[in-house]
């Protein structure tokens, strides 16, 4: 699941790729952490995070948004995503059930990313699998 940052004018964007959609999210929280913070310590526990959203990209933003607000909420910095990402037939709607890790933020040094934004967020399907580009706030 690699990801890269990228440059954004007073933001940070993420781009990231993977084989399945399940990657791809993982990759995008990822790159969020690594927005964060450099480095991360091997401590804390796992605690799981389920959004639903009518659409692919608001699934991906509700998602990410929620890993922000667990990280406020819980002072912890999400780190190692899993993701597991589908859609319902009969509805449309996307799920995303994953967890991470939730290292405390008093054992690392982490830049605040206030929010995910939806200016430029894309999520499309390659040759080579799924890629997706996301701006946060910072």
């Amino acid at each position: 699941m690699p990801y890269s940052l990228r440059d954004h004018t007073a933001d940070v964007g993420v781009e990231a790729t993977g084989s399945d959609l399940d990657e791809l999210f993982a990759g995008v929280a990822n790159g969020l952490t690594a927005c964060m913070c450099e480095s991360v310590p091997d401590d804390g526990d796992r605690f799981a995070v389920e959004v639903t959203a009518e659409g692919l990209e608001a699934a991906l933003f509700d998602y990410l948004d929620q890993l922000i607000y667990e990280r406020d909420v819980r002072d912890v910095l999400p780190v190692d995503h899993e993701a597991t990402v589908t859609e319902d037939p009969a509805t449309g709607e996307w799920t995303v059930a994953a967890s991470a890790r939730g290292v405390p933020l008093s054992a690392v040094v982490a830049r605040e990313i206030k929010a995910v934004t939806y200016s430029e967020m894309t999520v499309e399907e390659t040759d080579d699998g799924w890629r997706a580009y996301v701006v946060f706030d910072v």
